[in-house]
């Protein structure tokens, strides 16, 4: 693979008050329609400007979705799409009705018409085109500008393909490279405009988390960083990247970074990015976990639980995808990204259980387990940050513990915060960004499982009859973040998909979070 991440190539989409008109539709591959589920004792219905539209075809489009049925699912619901392929008239005989228009169309479920409804809608029309090169939509009048954001969102990561290395192609067809949308809607360009930033994020971070570690370390990380920040667009401010190596940390007193990375032909890095609007209105810090790749260290993992592990540094992918849409959004926020990027390799000079590492702020922390990596990285740049960039809030996000998808599984990511409204905001930005969050307890009664007869802290759980291992990882994590109001997002279980799903093969990295955490940026502005 190239030192380079692969050009990031989102679909065109356009938005016009112009009623879509079959006949002059030009080069379009396929005809979208929404389909309304059925009201009580009442039959599914087309939506926009469907029926004109099946009036110009000749064809009832509704009969002919069920007539080819070949999947489940109840007419009109979200995430219900049926494709009907026309056909054409056969050499000698009289031209059919449709013949001058789009031989396909896609007929998509409405659902409720609510925001998760419209991100389905986007993801089934954009999985339903591939192949079919330019689509366009009838929206009708009745959309507001969340819905029609939700629905380009969903259109727009169907449209993401895995990178590949080798010379074959990627199997299956190509996204479609265009979508007009026909209908009115106030405030679109701007909704187009948020729907693309968040998009591009959520591609972002999964490109650079399905990059192989053969080729990713903590040096590859940043230069990727400093190479995106010299690209990035950006609107009324500045956007500058830090990048510092071993002997920086060495000199900060971040044991915890060099701990972990000391067993890695490549040493660490930590790098900041940094979003300064002209006029902020806030400050806030985005801490992200770095482990390039996480072998466990002397705590060696099983080698399936390895493979994966790629993708261990997601939560860094994450927070960088999230400044870089600051500085496009132009967010009148003051948002600085922390990346402790390490290794967690296995050789003679990796750390111990049993050693005792002191962090930044002079915690000393006894190692029970090199497998719990990400905790300490986040322990020196979370006390770095509080000590040093005067933020008001502070939000790691990170594929931290196992017991996170035993908890939750893989639809919700767990939200641990020190303020009910901190809280409350995420969930809100997760739930409007289609990536939801449970908020879990910091239970009081567990510090104690994290003593040390040695240190000031345990760095993990000792005692095998101790549950909450996501709790007590947030537990941990909450003793370096002093006064500053603080949340923990760790996404174990959400940051990568379990089974192939849509665009994203198993164990394919998903990006969760890049969007949840623009939402809640743009709220704060």
């Amino acid at each position: 693979m190239s030192e380079i991440l692969p050009r990031i190539a989102l679909p065109e989409v356009t938005l016009t008050d112009a009623p879509l008109e079959p006949a002059a539709s030009g080069d379009v591959g396929a005809i979208a329609i929404p389909v309304h589920p059925a009201p009580d004792a009442g039959a599914p219905r087309l939506g926009g400007a469907g029926e004109r539209i099946a009036d110009r075809y000749g064809v009832d489009l509704l009969a002919e979705a069920s007539a080819r049925a070949d999947a489940d699912g109840v007419a009109g619901t979200s995430g219900w799409t049926r494709t009907v392929r026309l056909p054409r008239a056969l050499a000698g005989h009289p031209p059919l009705p449709y013949e001058d228009l789009p031989a396909v169309v896609v007929l998509l479920g409405w659902g409720d018409g609510s925001p998760s409804a419209a991100r389905r809608a986007g993801l089934c029309l954009g999985r339903a085109g591939a192949g079919l090169g330019r689509l366009a939509l009838t929206l009708g009048d009745a959309l507001d500008a969340e819905i029609l954001r939700a629905l380009v969102e969903g259109f727009l990561l169907a449209a993401y393909r895995m990178p590949r290395t080798g010379h074959s192609a990627v199997p299956g067809a190509e996204p479609a490279r265009m979508l007009s949308l026909h209908g009115h809607v106030a405030g679109g360009a701007d909704a187009l405009a948020a729907a693309r930033t968040a998009a591009r994020a959520t591609w972002l971070t999964r490109l650079l988390a399905a990059t192989p570690s053969s080729t990713k370390n903590p040096e590859w990380m940043a230069r990727q960083a400093t190479a995106l920040v010299s690209d990035a667009p950006m609107t009324g401010g500045r956007l500058a990247v830090e990048v510092h190596d071993e002997d920086w940390l060495d000199r900060q007193g971040m044991e915890a970074m060099l701990a972990v990375g000391g067993g890695s032909a490549t040493p660490p890095r930590l790098v900041v990015v940094t979003w300064t609007p002209d006029r902020p209105l806030r400050s806030v810090a985005l801490v992200g976990k770095g482990i390039t790749y996480d072998t466990g260290g002397l705590s060696l993992k099983p080698r399936e639980a390895m493979i994966p592990m790629k993708t261990d540094m997601a939560g860094s992918a994450t927070v960088l995808s999230a400044v870089l849409a600051a500085a496009d959004a132009g967010l009148p926020v003051r948002v600085s990204a922390v990346l402790p990027l390490a290794e967690n390799a296995l050789s003679g000079s990796a750390y111990r259980p049993g050693d005792v590492v002191r962090t930044f702020d002079g915690t000393t922390v006894e190692i029970s387990n090199t497998d719990a990596e990400g905790r300490m990285v986040l322990a020196d740049a979370i006390g770095w940050v509080v000590d040093t960039l005067q933020v008001d809030d502070v939000v790691d996000v990170a594929t931290l513990t196992g017991a996170a998808t035993l908890g939750l599984g893989r639809h919700h990511a767990a939200l641990y915060a020190d303020s009910d409204d901190l809280a409350a905001a995420l969930i809100r930005a997760g739930q409007d960004a289609g990536e939801p969050a449970w908020r879990m307890p910091l239970v009081e009664d567990y510090r104690s499982a994290l003593a040390s007869d040695v240190a000031d802290i345990g760095h993990a759980v000792k005692d095998p009859k101790v549950g909450g291992g996501s709790i007590t990882a947030a537990l941990f994590l909450q003793r370096f973040t002093r006064q500053v109001r603080w949340a923990h997002l760790d996404i174990a279980g959400v940051g990568r998909a379990g089974k192939a799903d849509g665009e994203l093969p198993a164990q394919a990295p998903t990006g969760f979070g890049a969007r949840l955490l623009v939402r809640w940026l743009e709220s704060l502005a």
